[in-house]
């Protein structure tokens, strides 16, 4: 018997194949499709910070003739130490510095709960710790009664987390705490150090860290600083001790560096118009910490001496 064909509902209707998946990119370089690129990942903000007015003017503008020479490249701010600013404005303008307007208030609320008194206006030397609040990835803090012979660029993207938290350039070992520290274990092994100069991140470190460890540890702090016009430095110590901060020194963190930077330091030498230690290292940066004299006959006062006439020249153009 002949075959039929097979009547279909009228509700069905033969549909040509589909391809249903995509077809594959043509091979060939000519056709290929450029693969998107991955977005950059941004560029770490490094800077320098320091604190000044025009009470110091003769110690920031050599100051600021040394950065001029040796780290223009890195963002400054200057951090004003009270309200005493004319000639600091000046300056920070003519040298490119951010100059930090926003009140440091709760800066100066802990100030006064620490070190209260009318008279006690040295308790201002806690605005240093405004540099934890800039918009920086990792900031440098340097006291003004400094000159920099060396550019500090190779010191920043050294900090790791767990190893190397705040990078300091030289211990102090008297100017810190009081014989009681030795009552209280964590700080019995702690690295002392002198606050005119460290580098940290706001990872590790934060102004609230201030606040919170003198909130809960105010007593400890109080029975172990050292007395005598220490401000800042006893509270910079005890917080990144208590806070149990991976503190390293500059030597540590960069070969050939030296952990040397006192303006009285013995053995200095200049090799190629910079100074190394008596060991032959470099010394990126000269302190006057303790200083009750402008620099005169040391071995870095000539350097300063240069920088200070190019700076007042320079500000009085």
């Amino acid at each position: 018997m002949p075959s039929r064909p097979l009547l279909l509902p009228a509700i069905f209707k033969y549909i040509p194949y589909m391809r249903l998946r995509v077809p594959n990119p043509v091979l060939s370089p000519e056709g290929a499709a450029a693969p998107s690129p991955a977005p950059a990942a941004p560029a770490k903000r490094y800077g320098v910070a320091i604190v000044g007015n025009d009470k110091i003017i003769d110690w920031l503008l050599p100051f600021l003739e040394s950065y001029r020479d040796t780290n223009s490249t890195l963002p400054l701010y200057l951090i004003p130490y009270d309200d005493n600013v004319g000639m600091t404005r000046r300056a920070a303008e003519i040298y490119g510095a951010h100059y930090v307007g926003e009140e440091p208030t709760e800066i100066d609320k802990l100030s006064h709960e620490l070190y209260p008194g009318i008279f006690n206006t040295n308790r201002r030397r806690l605005r240093k710790l405004q540099a934890l609040a800039l918009p920086l990835d990792e900031v440098a803090y340097v006291d003004v009664d400094v000159i920099l012979f060396r550019d500090f660029t190779p010191l920043f993207g050294r900090l790791d987390k767990g190893k190397t938290e705040f990078i300091v350039a030289s211990p102090s070992f008297e100017y810190v705490y009081n014989d009681r520290r030795d009552h209280y274990p964590f700080l019995k092994d702690a690295l002392l150090f002198n606050d005119g100069f460290w580098i940290t991140s706001n990872q590790y470190l934060k102004l609230s860290d201030f606040i919170e460890t003198i909130r809960d540890d105010a007593v400890i702090f109080h029975d172990v600083r050292k007395r005598g016009q220490l401000f800042a430095q006893p509270l910079v110590n005890f917080v990144t001790h208590r806070r149990g901060l991976k503190i390293e020194l500059l030597p540590n963190v960069i070969a050939g560096a030296s952990h040397e930077s006192f303006y009285k330091a013995p053995g200095v030498e200049f090799k190629n118009g910079k100074p190394v230690d008596y060991e032959g290292k470099e010394i990126y940066f000269a302190h006057w910490a303790g200083a009750t004299t402008l620099p005169k006959n040391g071995v870095f006062d000539e350097a300063w001496t240069h920088y200070s006439q190019a700076a007042w020249a320079r500000f009085k153009q």
